[in-house]
């Protein structure tokens, strides 16, 4: 029996197989013929159904003949008219079959009154034949055109599953969403990648055991071990773009308790107007596991805000910068200025959005709501070359994001911070001012809270000039600050994949420090609704959720590349660098907070009013010290104009005055936040 199985389930194959061969070979032609036959058989048979199988051939055959004719000539010329023979019928999809159905009843519409004009008016011979024949056979002929075409699909799918039982690889879908189904129907449709859906796992009760598109919700996620083991799973795809890190997190150790490596679609902001498909997935990373809650923001009023304006961007080719540009583009302004000190990094910017421009022109986007893209090489120290840009492109609308942030480097180079993060946009601000511009975005970060290093303390200082040149001219100029970013040059998680791949050891610096952390697009969607809800002279502050240790970053990491920590690859702790603090603060005394329309924004409502009237002098001192490279009075300079500003800890206690800052900073945050309450209640 198992051999006569065996040979039997050989030969199906073998003959589905050389069908698909065969058919993967027709032409337009061949359907046409084939067409012919149908729309010759067709009246027949619809009038053997008429009479229920009482068919007296020799009674019909001469009106038969004609209606035959008529029908035949009828269908010819409005499936030619219609480009029925110039489409490719392999990949025949709904909307082929909406397109079929829409020629065949406008041919049913034109046989039948074409048939009853004939009979009435001219007295054709074709009175024998019941009217209700030429909607019968245009029903019977759609029938079977839309089976004779969808056989390539079939005999394919059939091909395909006949496959699958030898060498695709087996996948389990988590999430039988729209992505879900969307990453399905890719695979479905392109054998050649391999992999076979064998079923979806859903939290949603009411889908389970429901079918979508042939493949059946076995589960919940707490169900995922057991049906990788029973159905002998090769490969797990996340497809929930929305999904929180919490629950990410909770497959990947599932997934990878069971010997199955996950991939993952990317989150809602990275797919954002693209479309769902098999190449889109991608191995997990870090910022997957520590992604949160999707963020809504106001796209309308956004776009609104940016629509046909022309949108300046400084350090463009930065991680946020290039980000910032993704984003904007979206929002349809009439032009984008590309400014950038790093040649490279803006020329892959500019080529991105070209290549975009060009895709949107192919699909028959009009070309009046896509915006132009100019690109600016010019370093924002040097005065002139801002002069020059704004005189040639005249900016609506800047988003600063240029800035030096690491800050070692800017601990070992302080008057390269001064030049850079002060100097750079106290020029960037006078130009804005002599050239009219209403709008001005300060990118700034949550080292300028506090801050016990030059980076930080440069950083606030911008952020004054921001605020003083709004409260000089009224203009609505803001700055927005939120901590690190994960996946931007710089940030410790390239560090510590370089690490691994080296085989380790991962250096931190302490077990007890932490930082805040955002996606590149998560904070650059809230830096865009800051655009608008910022009035002048204010500091926005993003929410960045809870703060994340840097060890746990770090386990997390060795775990998500398949090795065990301190077995496979060591943590070494190195001891704080310079200027670094354990943990970075939201927060500053005297600066008073207030919530925003939006959740994630807060907003410092007096930050132009505790500027120091000495600003512009210790500023012009600070070019000049930076100048001389006097790396003494620039800290010197720096202490006496930013408040709370803490160059270093006593080396002999460094970690008990870190944990007693730490508790200051702690209280100060919980102590604003209770305000906070207090005023929304």
């Amino acid at each position: 029996m198992n051999i006569i199985f065996f040979a039997s389930h050989f030969t199906i194959q073998k003959i589905v197989s050389n069908l698909s061969i065969q058919l993967s070979k027709v032409r337009n032609r061949h359907w046409f013929i084939c067409d012919i036959i149908i729309f010759t058989i067709t009246p027949l048979l619809a009038l053997f159904l008429r009479l229920d199988g009482n068919l007296n051939l020799q009674e019909y055959i001469s009106q038969l003949g004609i209606a035959t004719i008529l029908f035949l000539v009828i269908k010819l010329i409005v499936l030619s008219c219609g480009k029925f023979y110039r489409r490719y019928w392999r990949y025949a999809s709904i909307e082929e079959v909406i397109y079929i159905v829409t020629l065949m009843m406008g041919i049913i519409v034109i046989q039948t009154t074409l048939f009853n004009i004939l009979y009435k008016t001219f007295n054709f011979p074709l009175d024998k034949l019941p009217q209700s024949l030429p909607i019968l056979e245009g029903l019977l002929s759609c029938i079977f055109v839309i089976v004779l075409r969808f056989s390539f699909r079939v005999v394919e799918r059939l091909n395909h599953r006949q496959e699958i039982v030898q060498n695709k690889e087996r996948v389990l879908i988590i999430g039988a969403g729209n992505a879900g189904v969307s990453l399905v129907e890719d695979m479905q449709r392109n054998p050649q990648f391999g992999v076979y859906p064998v079923g979806f796992i859903d939290d949603d009760i009411k889908k389970k055991q429901i079918h979508l598109r042939g493949i059946p919700v076995l589960g919940d996620r707490y169900q995922i071990s057991e049906i990788i083991k029973k159905l002998k799973i090769q490969k797990v795809i996340i497809a929930m773009p929305t999904a929180s890190g919490k629950v990410i997190r909770e497959i990947v150790d599932i997934c990878q308790t069971n010997g199955v490596q996950p991939s993952t679609l990317p989150g809602v902001y990275e797919i954002l107007n693209g479309r769902i498909k098999l190449d889109s997935v991608r191995d997990i990373k870090i910022e997957d596991l520590l992604r949160r809650e999707p963020i809504q923001i106001e796209r309308e009023r956004v776009s609104k805000f940016l629509k046909n304006k022309t949108v300046l961007i400084t350090g463009s080719g930065g991680s946020i910068g290039s980000e910032l540009c993704r984003q904007i583009f979206r929002c349809h302004p009439a032009k984008i200025i590309l400014i950038g000190h790093g040649e490279n990094s803006v020329f892959n910017i500019q080529q991105e959005l070209e290549q975009l421009i060009q895709t949107l022109k192919n699909n028959g986007k009009s070309a009046i709501n896509i915006p132009q893209i100019y690109t600016f090489i010019a370093d924002i120290r040097v005065q002139s070359r801002l002069e020059h840009a704004f005189e040639r492109f005249k900016p609506d609308v800047i988003f600063h994001a240029a800035a030096h942030k690491h800050v070692p480097l800017m601990e070992l180079n302080p008057a390269e911070a001064i030049t850079n993060n002060v100097i750079g946009t106290r020029n960037l601000l006078q130009v804005a001012l002599q050239y009219d511009v209403e709008h001005f975005v300060m990118i700034s970060t949550d080292k300028a809270v506090n801050p016990t290093n030059v980076m930080g303390a440069s950083k606030r200082v911008a952020e004054m000039l921001v605020l003083q040149a709004a409260r000089e001219s009224g203009k609505s100029y803001v700055a927005v600050r939120f901590g690190n970013v994960l996946g931007s040059r710089g940030s410790v998680v390239p560090t510590f994949q370089k690490q691994i791949l080296a085989g380790g050891p991962i250096t931190v610096t302490h077990p007890d420090i932490c930082r805040y952390f955002m996606t590149i697009p998560e904070a650059v969607q809230l830096v865009l609704q800051a655009s608008v809800l910022g009035r002048s002279g204010e500091v926005l502050m993003l929410n960045m959720g809870e703060p994340v240790k840097i060890v746990d970053l770090a386990k997390e990491l060795i775990h998500l590349s398949g090795y065990e920590v301190n077995k496979d690859i060591d943590i070494v702790f190195t001891g704080l660098r310079p200027g670094e603090k354990l943990f970075e603060e939201l927060f500053i005394e005297g600066e008073e907070y207030e919530k925003t329309e939006h959740e994630k924004l807060l907003v410092v409502k007096n930050a132009s009013q505790i500027i120091p009237s000495y600003l512009d002098i210790t500023v012009e001192r600070l070019l000049g010290v930076a100048a001389k490279n006097d790396t003494h009075s620039i800290i010197f300079l720096l202490s006496q104009l930013v408040a709370g500003y803490k160059p270093k800890f006593p080396e002999e206690s460094s970690a008990l005055e870190s944990a007693k800052y730490a508790n200051h900073g702690s209280n100060i945050q919980v102590n604003v936040l209770t305000n906070i309450e207090k005023k929304s209640a």
